[in-house]
């Protein structure tokens, strides 16, 4: 049980590294169909550019987690509304097609904290 937790905690941790790299990549770098894709939900090229750095600042802080766990936490943290804002303009636009990277990326993120043995939540 404790090789399952720590494997889902790693690809649950490399796959937040990959969809939200080359998304903010993409975005950063106006790739012509990410510019084209974002401006069909209705976001111009600056609110693009923001999204695109403000996931490329959590995928830098999730890099940067591999040696001080507490960045990581808190760039998961930080992604975690990209991800569930990227799964509902998908769903406002009745994407059904393309939605799966953010769902993953919501269940990733969620996966992500409750693997992690530094990470506890008080009330």
């Amino acid at each position: 049980m404790k090789n399952l937790v720590r494997v889902s905690h790693w690809l649950a941790y490399g796959y937040l590294i990959y969809a939200f790299g080359y998304a903010s990549l993409f975005k950063v770098f106006q790739k012509q169909s990410m510019m084209e894709n974002m401006s069909n939900f209705g976001f111009g090229k600056i609110w693009t550019l923001s999204i695109g750095y403000g996931e490329l600042l959590g995928v830098i802080g999730l890099v940067v987690g591999f040696w001080i766990h507490q960045v990581k936490n808190l760039s998961t943290l930080w992604l975690l509304p990209f991800a569930i804002g990227a799964l509902i303009t998908h769903f406002a636009h009745n994407d059904y097609e393309y939605f799966y990277t953010a769902l993953y990326c919501c269940i990733a993120g969620m996966a992500l904290l409750l693997t992690d043995k530094n990470f506890k939540v008080t009330v």
